[in-house]
């Protein structure tokens, strides 16, 4: 019932509009298409929406790195402050989306908007590695084809960009022997016809020149016309070089990246915030691939749920591709190596606690009555965010690694007041009743002023906050009902460990002065 929003973070009022062409389009046709984009942006945006919108070409700006190219284009949007009439970043990207994402010409349209926080990568993202680059290729399009039949994901990229169109030529060897002809004279033929021969260097100025012989492109239209190009036999007559070179044309690699010493494919995709009463109660799984929808009864989508089923996805082409692993980073790694740091960080602040109040109390079980404290905290931190609608994020858990400190204080000075009256001589239950009806004002004046201070930010009062919001949640709420509970819990715990103290040394106390009434009965026969 909690939504989980991991790295939930403020969205700046900005965002991009990414525009991807064909590898080997001009820059001209990018910037017409873009312009495209541009306007189906405008058609969604009110008013008092946004406060610029610049659409330009050759330069696309992403998470990690500027790409440029011809085939780039970007349209920035910049918003207004909510104070002056715009809507919400996420509200306005999802309101276009479906017309941007329907403009004809482009290869791959998607939105990126950015957000205050921690950095972290999109929810999915995995690294398909292998050796053969072609098998790397199929298996991505496999993954794409799971990502596409998943409620929910949006914006699928990866970093495989595509090269220009390719003309390979592999020499005929048997034709270029009956010709007659040397492969070296072939070899620079064509050199000279496509990229020309260095054959003379000079100095101007101190810049180094050099003289390029080139054949005259003329007015053809295509390379292959070029291949008609005849060369002379020894026999006097003439072959065109298509009959002597074999032609292989294909659309090149734009890049080949590498990961763990293998060659990689980085696959991304992005979850969509889901709103309204339907998409809360139901992320279903399309039935293309899976046969059967599956309802998983939650809010959204999560993270760690679109990983898992996108392993499931998987499962179906897995043996298809034996040589290929995939290796899961973006927010999925993330969140697990910060739950694993939070984790050491509570821990320890548990240890040093109940250090510090063993040597306090000088017991071994006082201190855990008081940390009993911390598991009573976490109930009011579930049911604060439940009201407020904040997220469980790595901000939340800061607040209870925070809270773990703060909660114990009430319960450190209920049985410190109550070991007080024990030492004056005054039966278990009776110090325990007194302590709790002595410090239950103080424990609530602490409360509340611990409340009072962080109420509003928790509330969102003077301003929603993604970031700050969770931590003061999880600080109020659970101050809130630790401190209520505690009233209740810890008295009922102490009386009932103390009793069970009190018992143990009564007994012990009765066997010592059975060996006590032994040595006396023994020193008395021996008279």
């Amino acid at each position: 019932m909690v939504r989980v929003d991991f790295f939930a973070g403020d969205t700046f009022r900005i965002f991009y509009v990414n525009v991807e062409m064909p590898t080997s389009t001009p820059l001209d046709e990018t910037m017409r298409t873009t312009l495209k984009v541009e306007q189906a942006i405008k058609k969604h945006l009110q008013e008092k929406d946004a406060r610029a919108v610049v659409a330009y070409a050759g330069l696309m700006f992403t998470e990690t790195e500027p790409m440029y190219g011809d085939q780039f284009g970007q349209v920035v949007i910049s918003l207004y402050s909510k104070e002056e009439g715009s809507r919400e970043v996420n509200e306005i990207i999802d309101g276009m989306r479906e017309d941007v994402l329907g403009v004809v010409g482009a290869n791959n349209i998607s939105f990126l908007a950015l957000k205050g926080g921690p950095p972290a990568g999109k929810a999915i993202s995995v690294k398909i590695r292998g050796d053969h680059y072609p098998t790397i290729q199929k298996a991505r399009d496999a993954l794409t084809k799971v990502l596409e039949n998943i409620n929910g994901i949006i914006d699928i990229s990866d970093d495989a960009s595509r090269g220009r169109m390719e003309l390979t030529l592999k020499m005929d060897h048997d034709a270029i022997r009956r010709a007659g002809i040397s492969p070296i004279d072939l070899t620079r033929t064509v050199r000279l016809l496509v990229d020309g021969e260095v054959v003379a260097e000079m100095q101007d100025e101190g810049e180094k020149l050099q003289i390029r012989v080139k054949a005259d492109d003329g007015n053809l239209q295509d390379i292959g016309q070029l291949l008609n190009f005849r060369m002379p036999t020894p026999n006097g007559s003439s072959i065109p070089l298509n009959q002597l070179m074999m032609q292989e044309r294909g659309i090149s690699l734009g890049n080949i990246r590498h990961y763990n010493f293998r060659r990689a494919i980085t696959l991304q995709a992005d979850i969509k915030k889901l709103k309204g009463k339907e998409d809360f109660m139901a992320c279903r799984l399309r039935p293309a691939i899976y046969g059967e929808a599956r309802d998983y009864n939650k809010c959204e989508l999560d993270t760690v749920t679109a990983n898992k089923l996108l392993l499931e996805g998987w499962e179906k082409y897995r043996k298809d591709f034996p040589s290929i692993d995939l290796d899961f980073s973006g927010q999925l790694d993330d969140i697990k190596e910060s739950i694993d740091s939070i984790a050491k960080l509570f821990l320890i602040g548990i240890g040093l606690m109940y250090l510090i109040l063993g040597t306090q109390f000088r017991s071994y079980f006082q201190p855990f009555i008081i940390l009993a404290t911390v598991p009573l905290a976490f109930t009011g931190v579930i049911l604060g965010l439940l009201i407020t609608k904040n997220p469980l994020s790595l901000y939340t858990l800061y607040g209870v690694v925070a809270l773990a400190g703060i909660a114990v204080n009430a319960a450190i000075v209920l049985i410190s007041a109550a070991n007080d009256r024990l030492q004056t001589g005054m039966s278990v239950i009776h110090a325990t009743i007194y302590a709790s009806r002595r410090r239950v004002i103080p424990i609530m004046i602490t409360t509340l002023t611990t409340i009072a201070g962080l109420f509003s930010l928790a509330m969102g009062w003077g301003g929603q906050s993604l970031i700050w919001g969770p931590v003061a949640t999880a600080i109020v709420w659970g101050v809130g009902f630790s401190s209520v509970l505690t009233l209740f819990a810890i008295p009922t715990i102490y009386l009932a460990g103390m009793r069970r103290k009190e018992k143990k040394q009564a007994k012990k106390a009765e066997k010592q002065a059975k060996r006590n009434r032994l040595k006396n009965v023994k020193k008395g026969g021996g008279g």
